[in-house]
């Protein structure tokens, strides 16, 4: 007897456990692109450079892990993990974190989304649907590098859809704890005992947006702290960005535009500009897209302007892999020095321009 109720009881145990993992999803995938770029004007003395780009080619190089579990009652726990990856080199991305582009667990119901981590913030997803090239090398992410890497460490994130009004924000106590430099790293881990503002993050977004239109703005202050990149020193130090981004949708094309107010108080002093944007995307045939976009950064009281136009054609090989070329102009003015490609260096006050083409794949 005592046999057949340990057999029951393993059979039930099994039964239990099979039913668990039968409502659990995990999907493991990824995205590898890469290729060459040559751009003129990289230094003062008017050199130029090939070279295989480190940070993007169309779009950054990732592996991920991303998963769900039905809780019943239509909650759902969710997780991301996402690894950034340097396919130059093999090295990791986002200041050498193994999860550097997101690694987040939270709830998911008919409410919204809650979760916590490190995780893209507001500013990263009101763009999404506007900027039409996107993460490319040649973008508006060369003229503000934070645009394609805002993300935030320490988070608690919530993004909701309803009716096609979205609503979201993030709150972080300490936004960036990676000190090893650029974009992505910029030493401000926070969490400091007797400085809650120390290094601390909000951002908000809210929109309407349907497949054929939208409009959003998104809000976004982070602070500084001791030894933090950017002039940001001190907790009294920020920067706040302020955007407002719109898609439409004309036949087959996309319109995209949008506007960035800066404003950042750092050690250096007051520095305000304003990055506008806009851009199309049609699919020329059923298997070729081609993207232009234009942007100019205009920086108050200051002759340090920016302008980029740049053009790109992707062709698809298959639903996963896709060859792609890109052109691109970048004007500096006054003491200017922004680059072409994103992670590049120009010459102060220099036009420069240049060519890429790249292989993407994604699995």
């Amino acid at each position: 007897m005592k046999k057949a109720i340990r057999c029951a009881a393993a059979l039930l145990a099994g039964a239990g456990a099979s039913a668990a993992m039968a409502q659990s999803n995990v999907t493991v995938y990824g995205l590898v692109d890469t290729g060459l770029v040559y751009t003129t004007n990289v230094n003062a003395a008017g050199g130029n450079m090939t070279k295989m780009p480190s940070l993007t080619g169309s779009f950054p190089s990732r592996l991920g892990f991303r998963g769900t579990e039905d809780l019943g009652g239509g909650l759902q726990a969710v997780f991301t993990l996402e690894s950034g990856l340097s396919l130059d080199t093999g090295a990791m991305g986002q200041g050498n974190r193994l999860f550097g582009r997101q690694a987040s667990v939270g709830l998911k119901g008919a409410f919204g989304t809650v979760t916590l981590g490190r995780q893209i913030n507001m500013t990263y997803i009101a763009m999404l649907k506007a900027d039409v090239l996107g993460p490319n090398l040649f973008a508006i992410g060369s003229i503000d590098a934070y645009l394609p890497n805002a993300r935030s460490d320490n988070s608690v994130g919530y993004l909701g859809n309803f009716n096609n009004f979205v609503v979201g924000a993030t709150y972080s106590t300490g936004r960036d704890a990676s000190a090893a430099g650029g974009p992505a790293a910029t030493n401000c881990p926070g969490e400091t005992p007797g400085n809650s503002k120390a290094c601390r993050q909000v951002t908000g977004l809210f929109g309407y947006e349907t497949a054929e239109y939208g409009l959003n703005t998104s809000y976004d202050i982070l602070y500084g702290n001791t030894g933090a990149a950017g002039g940001l020193t001190s907790s009294a130090n920020s920067d706040r960005r302020v955007t407002l981004n719109g898609y439409v949708k004309v036949g087959q094309a996309k319109i995209g535009a949008g506007v960035v107010d800066r404003t950042t108080r750092a050690a250096t002093g007051l520095s305000e500009s304003d990055l506008y944007y806009l851009g199309v995307s049609y699919p020329v045939t059923p298997l070729t897209t081609f993207d232009v976009q234009v942007a100019r950064r205009d920086t108050k009281n200051s002759a340090s302007d920016v302008s980029m136009l740049v053009g790109r054609l992707t062709y698809f090989l298959s639903k996963r892999t896709a060859v792609y070329g890109a052109l691109g102009r970048m004007k500096n003015s006054g003491a200017s020095a922004v680059a072409l490609d994103a992670g590049g260096t120009v010459g102060v006050g220099m036009t420069q321009n240049g060519v890429m083409a790249g292989l993407r794949h994604h699995f």
